[in-house]
């Protein structure tokens, strides 16, 4: 009884900060990423409009910034305003980021380029090693290597004798 009591206060004591903070803070990938390096593209079919400075890829999409991929049916980008530097790649349909070990699923994903930033949307899934934990979101911070999952955050516990 006393051993259950024991597991049931570390849990709640291990958790107080998350629920207090409606989500998850944990890791995401082996290293800081450099939001400099170039951005490796390739997809099925590419439409670039000069006019709004943008471009969608189609069509198994994968985009690779040194250690980080994005694979996803559909991605937008949209350059800075005189169309020097990607600013921004939106993506859909069946996102997939993976940065070292850590890889995560979900229908949406932003990417701030210049700030470093993805959120992703909708049913996120994130597998580190033998771990899952689903949310609605997460926010990965590509220069602290650092992520929050926000919205209905569900992993399991092992707990160990």
């Amino acid at each position: 009884m006393r051993i259950g009591f024991f597991i049931v206060a570390s849990l709640c004591a291990v958790l107080a900060g998350p629920v207090a903070s409606q989500g998850a803070n944990i890791a995401f990938g082996n290293l800081k990423q450099d939001s400099g390096a170039p951005v490796e593209v390739s997809a099925d079919t590419m439409d670039i409009n000069q006019t709004t400075g943008s471009a969608v890829l189609a069509g198994n999409v994968l985009i690779g910034q040194g250690e980080m991929r994005i694979s996803a049916a559909s991605v937008s980008i949209l350059y800075n305003s005189d169309r020097s530097r990607i600013a921004r790649l939106q993506a859909s349909g069946g996102v997939t980021l993976v940065s070292g070990e850590d890889a995560a699923e979900a229908a949406e994903a932003d990417y701030n380029v210049a700030s470093g930033i993805i959120l992703l949307s909708g049913n996120v899934l994130l597998v580190q090693g033998t771990t899952a934990i689903t949310a609605d979101k997460m926010r990965v911070d590509t220069n602290a290597g650092a992520a929050k999952m926000e919205g209905r955050v569900k992993t399991v516990l092992n707990v160990k004798n």
